[in-house]
């Protein structure tokens, strides 16, 4: 666990600073708004709010007026000039997450993904050199681990357009680093999930998917359960962000995420049906045009940000689980 009084001095930090968030109004950049004004930082938020891609803006809807919101694209490179100067940390989320649409629509994933974020490191070499940067990167670059669990010296393999991207955005964060001294580094995240998370597709996780149904009193689809994963409740993501934001010892460094524990699909849609009190699920092979992208069994080595930054997950799956599928029994209306 993360000493409290560490992270109490790692909130505290935030008093104050100024904070730009791309991709804000999105999953993870909404609950790292939500905990950033508590600690008192001036929150600018970027968002395209092209519907394919995760805003939302019921997601601010309790901090609205504790937030300043720019609806504008990170492709264009003249706002984003505008928007990092004067910031103190920058956290990096805007980013196309479908691994299906990368392959149907690769040129978008392409220049969202990649060049935009070229553009971004550029605004902030030209206009603020000496804002922090934490990118929001994914475990999908490692592609089919050769070993379990998966740490960051394991091979980058990806298997579709979104991992070649996403690899590349991260890396131009990490070349800034070394050649500029712009600080910067880079989360892979695994399966993060939690209130305010994308629902009613599969765009962002097949977990919103499934919890969509079951808050509808609808059964799910477990492909093929025996697949085994690790997942990120978003407190816990919010928690590495904040760390890797104040401590410099991350500087130039790539992290893994985990979780609290390896479960494999169909004990995962189990326990999603406990926590629910109630509800059913089917078990079928993978559609094939998923089949020819999936990763098999991935879970994360995540020792790397433990020991660097002091980081552990601080809620259990069930507990985890449990907040979400509240929150979406609340809230359906908004996300669907």
């Amino acid at each position: 666990m993360i000493p409290v009084s560490r992270f109490a001095d790692v909130e505290s930090h935030f008093q104050g600073r100024n904070v730009l968030i791309t991709g804000g109004l999105g999953f993870i950049g909404s609950n790292l708004a939500r905990r950033l004004v508590r600690n008192g930082a001036h929150v600018t938020l970027v968002d395209s709010l092209i519907p394919e891609y995760g805003g939302n803006l019921f997601n601010i809807h309790d901090i609205e007026d504790d937030v300043r919101v720019n609806i504008s694209d990170v492709r264009d490179e003249y706002s984003m000039a505008y928007l990092v100067q004067g910031q103190d940390y920058l956290f990096n989320l805007a980013g196309q997450t479908s691994h299906m649409d990368s392959m149907t629509n690769p040129y978008a994933d392409l220049e969202i993904n990649c060049r935009a974020q070229l553009s971004i490191l550029e605004a902030c070499r030209k206009h603020n050199p000496g804002v922090k940067i934490v990118f929001a990167s994914t475990r999908q670059m490692y592609g089919k681990p050769d070993y379990l669990p998966v740490d960051e010296k394991h091979l980058l393999r990806p298997v579709d357009v979104n991992g070649i991207n996403k690899m590349a955005g991260e890396w131009y964060h990490i070349v800034y680093n070394q050649v500029y001294g712009i600080r910067a580094c880079a989360l892979r995240l695994t399966n993060t999930y939690g209130p305010r998370m994308r629902i009613k597709d599969a765009r962002q996780t097949f977990l919103g998917v499934w919890i969509q149904l079951l808050a509808e009193g609808k059964p799910f689809e477990v492909w093929e359960g025996h697949q085994l994963r690790d997942f990120t409740y978003a407190d816990d993501a919010v928690d590495a962000f904040l760390l890797a934001a104040v401590d410099d010892a991350a500087n130039g460094e790539v992290f893994n995420l985990g979780g609290d524990c390896v479960i494999s699909l169909q004990d995962l849609a189990d326990l999603l049906v406990d926590v629910g009190n109630g509800g059913e699920y089917g078990v079928r092979t993978f559609p094939a045009d998923r089949k020819r992208i999936d990763i098999g069994d991935y879970y994360a080595d995540d020792a790397h940000i433990r020991a660097t930054l002091g980081w552990t997950p601080r809620t259990s799956l069930r507990e985890g689980l449990a907040q979400t599928v509240d929150y979406y029994r609340r809230h359906l209306v908004h996300y669907l």
